[in-house]
Parts: structure tokens; C-alpha cells; sequence
């Protein structure tokens, strides 16, 4: 398949190329396209054939539900109700990195809510997005726009690695401004409950209701058979080819260990990857260091960790080694995404 490419900013939108790329949408096809959080492979959301193409694409499991993305506060038609609390989330959030959970109406099919009789559903802040469901005129079901598994791509060439020669076109924007896939609030139980955390904090939702709360198992790993509500929720995601260890504990402690686990794998004739911060880059002596950013701005931090993650892969690194952070505010957010890209594999100091 040839996939056609289109770059453009924010601020200087190629019309034309969101009008072809919407009538790929409108027709079937797949796009991939940037948001604020991570960029997402968009397909018609009411449209079950076409959205099965994502999931081959990607190589997705079939159980895993897609996020509908929309370009208005217009989505009676694709949900039986919506309660006071999520229109109060969405008048405040949107647009924005906040999902909305509700119960779906017939409209919406199986196939994009991975069978569940739930929705996911969000306006993203991205205004190439926004033009882009507008242009298809549907909503749009997305992912991100990567192989499943890999770590969330927030660069377009990332895009392209993965999916050039799969998918029938690729939006090209800035890199994403969040970095970590959306605020999943399911408003379908009382009080409503985070799925997954992300650039809206806990924090930042308790200001619309003070007994919203997050679902206890988000930063443990899944058991048995469980039926994810929510994108994320089940697999190990935004893992690379190499196994990532996360060091959690005092920040002293952490990085002694990593010294000591580091050389241990350079006596092994391991390649080894750091994920440090501008605050401690200094302290380690060997190995592939790269810092995500300071630790007093976890926002910057959250934007950095998929796109380390993958040049650490660039860089053929046997193991990661990656500090831990303080879980507060977006910081649960960030190591909610570093732990399942460890598949949990956590040394405690």
C-alpha cells in the first residue's frame, strides 16, 4: 500500500490535505494523525469494517476498545445518556486530554467498543485533528498510531516507521504537547472513577466532583481474564525491544542502585540504558544516558517518555534502567506508563 504523507503546523493547516485525508476517513481508510497527547490512527468510528482495519494494522488485540474522537459537544447520537458530572468534565476539559466514558448507543459499533456496551469518547485540543474529523465528518475511532505494544508515538516519523506501507495516509504536526495518551474518566458509576491517568489529574477532576477517585489497580498488573474498560487497561503497552527495569525509592538510593545494576551488565557485555533527569544525569558514568527532562517539571518529564524510550531503542540497548518518580498530580500518569512498559518488572530501594 502507498501511504501518502502531509506535514504541516498548527497554525498554517494544509486545507487541502485534511480535505483528502477526510474523505479517506469518510471512505474506509486509515489515517494517522497528530493530537495534544499522542499522535492516533483514525479510522470512521461507525463504521465496523474500517475500524477493523485498525486493529490489523496495528496488530491490536480485538478486546481492546478504541477512543472516539470528536470535533463538538454534539454526541447525543453516539450515547444513551449524559450524566451532569461528565458534562460538567466536558464543558471544563474540553477540548482537551479527557475521555468520557458512557454507555453507548446502537449507533456506535461493537467493534470500536470492543464489544462492550460502553464508550469512550473525547474532543482532542489538537486544531489539525479537530479540521480533520470535521473534514470526515464522522467521528473518528483512534488509537495511537503505532504497532501494538511499542511505546505511544509523539513524533510523526514515528509514525512513518511503523505504519508507512499499512495505513493510506499519515498527518505530519509538531511533536505532541501532552505526551501521554488521555484522561480516562468513566462516568457510567457513581462517583466516577480514572481509568487511566493522564495530562487531567485527579487534582484537576475533583474540582468538578470531590468523590471522583482512581481505580485502585491502575498501577498494578492485570490478572487473568480481566475485560479492560478502558484502552490500556489489560496488555503491557509502550514497551521497546528492550526490557526496561524501573528503580523506585529514595532518589539517592535509586541512583546508587543503578550504578551498581549498570555494572553489573557492563561486566555482562550488556548495552545499557538510562532514563535519568537533569538532576542526576551527572551521576552515572557509563552507559546510554538521556535525561527525560527535571524533576521539577513532571509535565516536561511526561511529554519525553515515549520518544526515550524508542531512541533508547535506536540505540540497540540490551537493558533499560529507569529512575523512578514522586506519584503526584501527573507523576502517577508518567509511572502508571513507565511500569506497564516494564511490564512491572520494579526493583524497590
Amino acid at each position: 500500500m502507498d501511504t501518502k504523507i502531509a506535514i504541516m503546523r498548527e497554525e498554517s493547516i494544509d486545507i487541502e490535505a485534511i480535505k483528502e485525508a477526510g474523505k479517506v476517513i469518510s471512505k474506509g481508510g486509515l489515517v494517522a494523525f497528530p493530537t495534544e497527547t499522542v499522535y492516533g490512527l483514525g479510522a470512521n468510528a461507525l463504521d465496523e469494517e474500517a475500524v477493523k482495519k485498525i486493529f490489523e494494522a496495528k496488530g491490536r488485540p480485538q478486546d481492546n476498545p478504541l477512543i472516539v474522537h470528536v470535533n463538538d459537544f454534539s454526541i447525543e447520537d453516539l450515547v444513551e445518556e449524559i450524566p451532569a458530572v461528565a458534562k460538567s468534565a466536558m464543558e471544563k476539559f474540553w477540548p482537551g486530554p479527557l475521555t468520557v466514558i458512557l454507555k453507548k448507543s446502537d449507533k456506535v459499533p461493537l467493534a470500536t467498543s470492543a464489544g462492550l456496551d460502553t464508550v469512550g469518547i473525547r474532543m482532542p485540543a489538537n486544531a489539525i485533528a479537530r479540521s480533520l474529523i470535521k473534514e470526515a465528518g464522522v467521528p473518528i475511532a483512534a488509537p495511537s498510531a503505532n504497532i501494538s505494544g511499542k511505546p505511544s508515538p509523539t513524533e510523526v516519523s514515528r509514525c512513518i516507521e511503523d505504519l508507512q506501507g499499512k495505513i493510506d495516509y499519515i498527518i505530519g504536526g509538531d511533536h505532541s504537547e501532552v505526551g501521554l495518551e488521555s484522561t480516562i474518566l468513566d462516568c457510567t458509576v457513581i462517583p466516577p472513577c480514572i481509568l487511566r491517568p493522564g495530562g487531567i489529574t485527579l487534582g484537576m477532576l475533583k474540582s468538578i466532583d470531590e468523590n471522583i477517585y482512581m481505580d485502585p489497580g491502575i498501577m498494578k498488573k492485570p490478572e487473568g481474564d480481566f475485560k479492560p474498560k478502558a484502552p490500556g487497561m489489560k496488555y503491557r503497552h509502550y514497551a521497546p525491544k528492550a526490557p526496561v527495569k524501573i528503580i523506585e525509592g529514595d532518589l539517592q538510593k535509586t541512583i546508587a542502585k543503578i550504578n551498581e545494576m549498570m555494572q553489573n551488565y557492563i561486566d555482562d557485555n550488556k548495552r545499557v540504558g538510562i532514563m535519568a533527569t537533569e538532576e542526576t544525569k551527572s551521576q552515572y558514568k557509563a552507559g546510554e544516558i538521556i535525561s527525560l527532562g527535571s524533576r521539577s517539571n513532571l509535565s516536561e518529564v511526561a511529554q519525553n517518555v515515549f520518544e526515550i524510550l524508542r531512541t533508547l531503542d535506536d540505540s540497540n540497548v540490551d537493558i533499560i534502567l529507569c529512575e523512578g518518580f514522586e506519584e503526584r498530580e501527573i507523576g502517577i500518569a508518567i509511572m502508571n506508563r513507565l511500569r506497564k512498559s516494564a511490564g512491572f518488572d520494579i526493583v524497590k530501594v
